[in-house]
């Protein structure tokens, strides 16, 4: 299971001037803003497109696309996606402060790949794990804590609200479309709702 939520796009105004700045083509700029959205003129459509097919030399303005977003996906997806560091932000609700804060339930984790004997055996872990939450809660033993964070399961979810670009987008998009994890495809078919996103990179 993935979710996004609150997703904003900013910046492509200052981004498509930025791109004409080597040639000094301003005046060939026709894009707009219309209630609040902004909408490609054909003239800066075909200059984008023409310089992302001429490599990340010469699209840098998309790194001057900025998204920010709410995801909520399960640890064992986080893992892989904090390989991408370099010009993303992140941050999370905390598994070390706040993981005793509500009641363990079996919707806290991603389960739906799960087969019944699978199922059976998290709805177990689940359960041992709201016994020791509310013995924590009683003692405040941290040896019961520690059990806590040790006992529990990478399907555990965690939300983030995450910053990068275009070109971070980009690169994770092709590196993850033929990925066997179906939150990936998810991220990908997300990503492809994003302003502009498929006319710039996936149908080029």
């Amino acid at each position: 299971m993935i979710k996004f939520e609150r997703t904003a796009v900013m910046n492509f105004e200052n981004a498509m001037r930025g791109a004409r700045n080597p040639l000094a083509s301003w005046a060939r700029s026709d894009s707009a803003t219309e209630n609040g959205r902004f909408v490609f003129g054909p003239n800066d459509l075909d200059l984008a497109k023409r310089l992302i097919r001429a490599g990340s030399d010469h699209r840098k303005f998309i790194r001057q696309i900025f998204v920010s977003v709410d995801i909520t996906a399960p640890i064992y997806w986080w893992k892989e996606y904090d390989t991408y560091k370099v010009a993303t932000v992140a941050n999370s609700t905390s598994t070390m402060h706040k993981i005793h804060s509500k009641t363990f339930e079996i919707d806290d984790f991603s389960h739906d790949h799960l087969t019944p004997k699978a199922l059976e055996s998290l709805s177990r872990t689940v359960r041992d794990l709201e016994e020791l939450r509310l013995e924590f809660l009683e003692t405040k033993d941290k040896e019961v804590w520690y059990s806590l964070i040790q006992l529990l399961p990478e399907s555990y979810h965690q939300m983030r609200t995450c910053s990068f670009n275009y070109e971070n987008v980009y690169s994770m998009y092709n590196s993850r479309k033929g990925h066997k994890l179906n939150e990936w495809h998810d991220f990908c078919d997300w990503v492809c709702t994003l302003p502009y996103f498929t006319e710039l990179f996936v149908e080029e």
